[in-house]
């Protein structure tokens, strides 16, 4: 019997790579997002391969909707195994620069939709005896960077939120919740993300491509585990992060301008914040790994190099 796959954010990025990754599969898909045009050219790429594809816009910050995306997946499947939550927006901006209905809204729909996604979700794997909740996290729910408050609040927030999910689904037979993390990512949620800064933002190298974090979604729903970084440098990072937080403060700063920015000037706006920018939607943006990888893992061990030698002076 076909897996029912319940997918949130699959129009584009790691949602969309998740799709196509269960589609190999011959699973059933529930597709949902804020994007009807988008959930379209998925289904379009997935509906040769996979059992049946069913397509429910969905804002998730809305209850309701969410509600009634579970009630159709339910309607047409009688069941849903499995839910990959990947909906998130993204905003820059330094925290007093960036208005604070930006600031809302990122909360609502990364923290307030994964919420209302797992209450839904588990509420179909107890009525259904079990099921996998896979929610996807980020590196920045271990750490934090300037310019990106909104989305790093949202992020250790699903972390704490996955945690305790966690705990609580041992109570529960056959109910499983795993958190995946990445690091950065391929996807277009950078140029589809608002802006309150003055240059073009990018995505903070090393670079992961979507398919190797669909791989992981995938491998975890078979076989759950509790929580999986996807990324090179993603413990490295956690780690100086935590043992060293005043070095780590220090380079924060000229990491994300030296390898988070472009030069190319870019005006204020809202990008895909509060509504689907769906001509910008797609599983990869244009941040390949190319040559930034083997920059970035030399750069990584640099730093970890001069954290360590700052660590013996400040403990002689």
């Amino acid at each position: 019997m076909a897996r029912v796959v319940l997918i949130t954010g699959a129009s584009s990025g790691i949602g969309r790579a998740t799709a196509q990754a269960f589609a190999a599969e011959g699973a059933n898909l529930v597709l949902a997002s804020r994007s009807p045009d988008g959930l379209a050219a998925v289904e379009a790429e997935t509906k040769a391969l996979a059992g049946e594809v069913l397509t429910v816009p969905t804002d998730v910050a809305d209850a309701e909707q969410v509600e009634a995306l579970f009630e159709e997946a339910v309607r047409r499947f009688g069941r849903v195994d499995a839910v990959v939550h990947a909906a998130a927006v993204l905003a820059y901006g330094r925290f007093e620069d960036l208005p604070a209905q930006v600031f809302d809204q990122v909360i609502r729909i990364n923290l307030g939709g994964t919420a209302n996604v797992s209450r839904e979700a588990l509420k179909a794997f107890r009525d259904s005896g079990g099921g996998r909740l896979v929610l996807v996290g980020s590196l920045l729910g271990m750490i934090a960077l300037p310019t990106m408050g909104a989305y790093t609040t949202s992020k250790w927030a699903i972390h704490g939120l996955a945690h305790t999910l966690r705990i609580e689904a041992r109570q529960t037979p056959g109910v499983h919740v795993s958190l995946v993390w990445p690091g950065s990512v391929n996807t277009p949620i950078y140029h589809q993300a608002a802006s309150f800064l003055d240059r073009a933002n990018r995505a903070l190298p090393p670079v992961d491509p979507p398919e190797k974090v669909a791989r992981a979604i995938v491998k975890t729903v078979h076989r759950p585990r509790r929580s999986v970084s996807v990324g090179p440098v993603n413990h490295l990072v956690a780690q100086l992060f935590a043992s060293l937080p005043g070095v780590y403060d220090a380079v924060a700063g000229p990491v994300i301008r030296g390898g988070g920015t472009t030069k190319e000037p870019v005006l204020p706006n809202h990008g895909n914040v509060f509504e689907p920018k769906p001509e910008g939607e797609a599983v990869h943006g244009k941040w390949g790994r190319h040559w930034l990888r083997g920059i970035a893992l030399a750069g990584a061990a640099g730093l970890a190099g001069a954290a360590a030698t700052a660590y013996r002076r400040t403990n002689r």
